[in-house]
């Protein structure tokens, strides 16, 4: 049951105690919050969900990754807002973050005050 006075925000996390610190920072806004845990499941529930408004995408899952996930969704839509985020913040994944489609960046451990400055550029 979604709410459609509420943006719809996907997080894209395989870590459960990383998907829970972004829900609660993202508690503070008015969002409808989903979680899935691979990339395969990422682009389904885009699939699914052409209203979602933003995207929070681990770079490093299990069987589909953050980038090639990224890529199939934004083939569908390309102007759906995806933000990358992951514990692996060499320089070069910020470029093959920007490459695969991202359009933001973050570097774990993410703040909540970059967080919601990202999530509200996007929304």
């Amino acid at each position: 049951m979604s709410d459609s006075s509420k943006p719809l925000i996907l997080i894209v996390e395989d870590v459960e105690s990383n998907y829970l610190y972004l829900n609660a920072v993202l508690s503070k806004i008015n969002a409808q919050i989903e979680w899935v845990t691979n990339g395969i499941e990422a682009v389904d529930f885009a699939k699914e969900h052409p209203d979602t408004k933003l995207i929070l995408m681990d770079l490093q899952m299990p069987e589909m990754n953050g980038y090639d996930a990224t890529r199939e969704i934004k083939k569908m839509y390309p102007e759906m807002p995806v933000i990358a985020q992951t514990a692996f913040a060499m320089s070069d994944d910020r470029t093959k973050a920007i490459e695969a489609g991202c359009d933001d960046y973050l570097a774990k451990p993410i703040r909540s005050k970059d967080l919601l400055e990202a999530v509200n550029k996007f929304l």
